[in-house]
């Protein structure tokens, strides 16, 4: 029986997007609590891919999400979780102790943020069961087809050599099967190195139609002498307008088949205040954002809802200025949501919350 999501309204574009990545079980103590003073914990599910899957499909995207999980009641809970908000996981891998010895879902540890104390995160997902898992026979093709958009991370690869071969091979894949694919780097230290990451995530570009940030990837400026550095390193993590132009510039002369480029930008108040905007690069030009200022209920996954929310108006062909607002809306109202996801299934609240006045409170 063909798969329906009740979401779907008029405004769908008909397009069907499918993501790869692991899905963790988050504990958070409450009432922002530090993990040594807590006595309880709040139990949820998240991850990068899984959380632009589940942003996508509240939105009434049909939003495919694929990962390896063990097959006890944590990873049957986090699929669970996934379906009630109608992710597609049919090709999800249930995988038992043979697969995958350590059998377990990987786990994170969030203390949230208040006022000058900043949120932390402890991770618990070594040997989790994507990591474990042998992809050597996995028919990559097979999965990704009917599909039209296929999302990527930087954190999979990072989580072990098994799932950079998928990766690789994924990409390829798509490009060869004519997806649009977007991949965000979403460097996480903890995982692997700076260079590292670099040198993984370059491998990509050459793959990728919508580029997600502008880190972790080498954009040497003479590849024959690196001596002379990255057209990326003096760019400050607030960039004017004119610094982030020049680098879109550069990634476009090395890698014209790059078809946008978006990176939002924060600006932290407090723990509790932010501000974002963003930049794009679409059609030969630089776009840049409105200033959104809010308070901060919950900030993991606001870089999540940017993507996803950046997705949601490239396949309803927004025009580009409510494609770079939308997205950048998307990831203020996330900061107001608990959990990893921008679980929002209502598109007219973004577009109201785009097209507000706002900017810094002084």
């Amino acid at each position: 029986m063909e798969h329906h999501n009740p979401l779907l309204t008029g405004e769908t574009s008909g397009k069907k997007f499918i993501t790869i990545g692991e899905i963790m079980l988050r504990l958070t103590p409450p009432n922002y609590e530090k993990i040594r003073m807590a006595s309880s914990f709040e139990a949820s599910y998240g991850g990068a891919e899984a959380n632009i899957a589940l942003a996508l499909a509240n939105l009434g995207v049909d939003s495919t999400f694929f990962s390896v999980v063990p097959n006890n009641s944590l990873g049957k809970s986090a699929v669970r979780m996934l379906r009630s908000n109608d992710v597609h996981c049919t090709p999800m891998i249930l995988s038992t102790p043979q697969e995958t010895p350590t059998h377990r879902l990987g786990t994170y540890y969030l203390e949230t943020g208040y006022g000058i104390r900043p949120s932390k995160v402890t991770y618990d997902r070594k040997h989790s069961a994507i990591t474990e898992y042998d992809f050597s026979n996995f028919d990559v093709k097979e999965l990704l087809e009917g599909f039209d958009w296929l999302h990527l991370s930087g954190i999979t690869p990072a989580l072990a050599p098994n799932c950079r071969e998928l990766t690789l091979r994924v990409i390829k894949a798509a490009k060869e099967l004519g997806l649009t694919v977007s991949f965000d780097g979403n460097f996480r230290s903890t995982l692997w190195s700076w260079e590292e990451a670099r040198d993984f995530c370059t491998l990509c570009l050459p793959y990728t139609d919508v580029l997600l940030g502008i880190e972790p990837y080498h954009l040497w400026k003479d590849e024959e002498d690196h001596s002379k550095g990255d057209w990326k390193d003096d760019i400050p993590f607030q960039p004017s307008y004119e610094e982030q132009d020049e680098v879109f510039r550069r990634f476009i002369e090395r890698y014209p088949n790059l078809k946008c480029i978006a990176r939002h930008v924060r600006y932290a108040h407090s723990g509790s205040e932010n501000s974002l905007k963003a930049y794009m690069w679409y059609q030969g030009h630089t776009f840049e954002s409105k200033l959104f200022t809010f308070n901060i209920l919950d900030r993991v996954g606001g870089g999540d809802a940017f993507a996803s929310g950046l997705i949601y108006a490239m396949m309803h062909d927004y025009k580009p200025m409510d494609m770079i607002n939308f997205a950048v809306a998307s990831s203020a109202i996330k900061h107001t949501i608990h959990g990893d996801a921008n679980i929002t299934d209502d598109v007219s609240s973004i577009r109201n919350l785009m097209n507000a006045s706002y900017d810094i409170k002084r």
